[in-house]
């Protein structure tokens, strides 16, 4: 598959230095997009392996001309990453020195009209990561009932105004379907009281970032991802994860916790009797993106990246 697949890598340099490389390690880039962070990865690497993941396949593809130097060390494996227990069972590979997550959506996804994510351009509803998966955005805006768009605009996008959106849709598409992402924004922008409108951010934001969480099911995916990922470090592997909203670094911060601090015992139980073994370790606070970053790269603004030790 042919065409460009450029995307700047958020905190880059933090995510890679957070990993603590090992020339001769074995490490998982779970979200590969457009390889920036599996390059600076594998540039660490003599003797070590890197096994990068993608559920799509144009980034699988374009890896292999980004990564040709390394390719020697590297495994591309189009899949998501919630599968990486199999992924790597399937490899012969117990367990990494350390794996990173960055679970935001790529720029190419973004910028490349077509694939219906933006709500700048128009495009047919689609925003599926895996171009091969059968649920589209499309059929989530068509034929989920309103009660249910209304959750997903209200708990996904956290939309203050989702019962008036997902009304609007519900008697737009009686008439005929809502096919176009540009078609889909100005109904979201109608269904907002004046004042929403004027708001810095693009009325439609929220909602689309709701249609793509629940089309790829990226909560869930992300759930799973965390519950397998420490079980497949080795002692003093790390886990970086990039998250890029409050429903994603909610997931992220807790998981942590609840490896780190999960003990159920009273706090006056002289010793612990709930059975917790502790096997993460937080590593610092939170990092975000430096001035020098945000002005080369806006969308870097929300990220934030937590890491996590194996202990």
């Amino acid at each position: 598959m042919s065409g460009e697949f450029r995307h700047v890598s958020v905190l880059l340099n933090e995510s890679v230095e957070a990993l603590a490389i090992k020339p001769g390690g074995v490490y998982l880039d779970g979200t590969l997009g457009g390889a920036g962070h599996s390059f600076e990865i594998a540039k660490l690497l003599t003797t070590g392996r890197l096994i990068c993941i993608d559920r799509d396949e144009r980034a699988i593809e374009n890896a292999k001309t980004r990564l040709a130097p390394f390719m020697d060390k590297v495994t591309l494996v189009q899949n998501n990453f919630d599968m990486l227990a199999d992924i790597l069972d399937d490899l012969g590979i117990a367990a990494v020195d350390g794996m990173l997550f960055d679970l935001g959506v790529s720029s190419p996804q973004l910028d490349d009209a077509s694939r219906g994510f933006s709500y700048m351009e128009d495009a047919p509803l689609d925003m599926r990561m895996d171009e091969n998966a059968p649920l589209t955005a499309y059929s989530v805006v068509n034929e989920w009932d309103e009660r249910e768009l209304k959750r997903i605009f209200y708990e996904y996008g956290e939309e203050r105004y989702s019962p008036a959106i997902a009304a609007a849709i519900a008697r737009k598409r009686e008439n005929k379907p809502i096919e176009t992402t540009l078609e889909l924004a100005d109904i979201i922008r109608s269904a907002m009281p004046p004042a929403a409108r004027k708001e810095k951010q693009h009325p439609a934001k929220r909602c689309f970032q709701a249609i793509r969480i629940a089309v790829n099911d990226e909560l869930g995916s992300i759930e799973r991802m965390l519950a397998a990922a420490p079980d497949r470090l080795n002692a003093g592997g790390r886990l970086a994860v990039i998250s890029f909203h409050s429903l994603e670094d909610r997931l992220v911060k807790n998981a942590i916790r609840a490896r780190e601090k999960g003990c159920t015992c009273p706090p006056d139980f002289p010793v612990c009797v709930c059975g917790f073994k502790q096997t993460l370790r937080q590593i610092g606070k939170p990092i975000t993106a430096g001035e020098a970053e945000l002005e080369a790269n806006p969308r870097a603004r929300s990220a934030k990246l937590r890491v996590a030790e194996r202990v």
